[in-house]
């Protein structure tokens, strides 16, 4: 066995965990491509939460020699220029790259609470998660939506934001998870408030945007067209920034969702906040499939997923592009930098 000599901590290099996901989807594959690449190694000490069998099985499937990695009982054994691995369970599981597994579902689920428990104890800085099945995870352990509720349950907390991020691009996703039946009964002044709210403190304390400017899209077509085609605009939207616009807050609209997109009026704004998931990732999918990132703003901790799921269409052809996965790390890193600036200057 390797004897590695391990370096003192440097505390400008993060330790981030990263969640295996579903192993029948792309999650191992863009993964191992992602540290693959040494470079990654000067900026962050990466724990991976998940299986060393599943790892070797893709990587004698892709046959990559060049993807090294450490196997860890502790977090304190941690290498600081390789991948570590923390086995999160021990039994031989069946991999079948494409496969919707409950098997997999639920040593998805394993990995995940145990880098939910490091995260909450500090061991870890930030969290990324790799796409898991929300179908084949469900049990009494999971009855949530996604990462996202389920990160909301664990911290005790409904003051978040769905919120995806490539460069400039930021859009938060007023109703998330939801059937498009239920989101105009969800839409209130009080949630509304709430998210922009919340989407304002992440651009100034995530991203340093010191006045940010947020935009916020209508529900309705044509933004309801003075109570024509709906009125939640005219009852709730305009009302409420008005408000906020009087307490000093540079927020415009509602924006008729499609004429804001074709115009590009989003480049003049620090954010966007659309009403519901697919108003919002529609467009921000087409602008920056391959580079965006979910960040879930408002939790005490750092999460940032790829924006995209298992693929099992590609899984196991060496077919995923890691771009967003890798993007996710970046993000999460510069996030941690940010928040300890701040403790510092605070």
């Amino acid at each position: 066995m390797e004897v590695v000599q391990q370096e003192k901590y440097n505390p400008d290099k993060p330790v981030i965990g990263i969640t295996l996901g579903d192993y029948n989807g792309v999650g191992p594959e863009i993964i191992i491509k992602t540290f693959t690449d040494n470079r990654i190694f000067k900026y962050c000490t990466p724990v991976l939460y998940g299986s060393t069998r599943v790892l070797n099985f893709y990587k004698k499937l892709y046959n990559l020699e060049e993807f090294h990695y450490q196997t860890i009982k502790d977090i304190s054994e941690k290498h600081l220029k390789r991948l570590n691995v923390f086995n999160c369970w021990e039994e031989e599981t069946l991999t079948e790259p494409g496969k919707d597994s409950t098997i997999a579902g639920k040593y998805a689920l394993v990995a995940l609470d145990r880098a939910t428990k490091d995260l909450k104890e500090g061991v870890i800085e930030a969290l990324i998660t790799a796409p898991i099945n929300k179908n084949n995870m469900q049990s009494e352990g999971f009855k949530f939506m996604g990462h996202t509720d389920y990160l909301a349950d664990a911290f005790k907390t409904n003051d978040y934001l769905m919120t995806f991020v490539s460069g400039s691009l930021k859009f938060g996703v007023a109703t998330d998870h939801i059937p498009l039946s239920q989101v105009s009964l969800a839409i209130t002044k009080e949630l509304l408030a709430s998210k922009i709210q919340i989407l304002e403190k992440c651009l100034i304390k995530d991203f340093g945007i010191g006045k940010p400017k947020i935009a916020v899209l209508g529900l309705n077509p044509h933004a309801g067209e003075d109570g024509l085609l709906g009125s939640e605009e005219t009852n709730i939207i305009k009302p409420l920034i008005k408000e906020l616009k009087e307490k000093g807050k540079i927020i415009s609209g509602p924006y008729p969702a499609d004429g804001f997109f074709g115009k590009e009026s989003y480049k003049k704004f620090d954010a966007v906040l659309a009403m519901y998931h697919d108003q919002g990732l529609i467009p921000f999918k087409a602008m920056a499939f391959d580079t965006g990132v979910n960040f879930s703003a408002g939790f005490p901790k750092i999460r940032t997923s790829p924006d995209h799921g298992t693929a099992y269409d590609i899984a196991g052809k060496n077919k995923a592009n890691e771009s967003s996965f890798r993007e996710a790390v970046y993000l999460a890193l510069q996030l941690v930098k940010a928040r300890k600036d701040e403790l510092v200057i605070s």
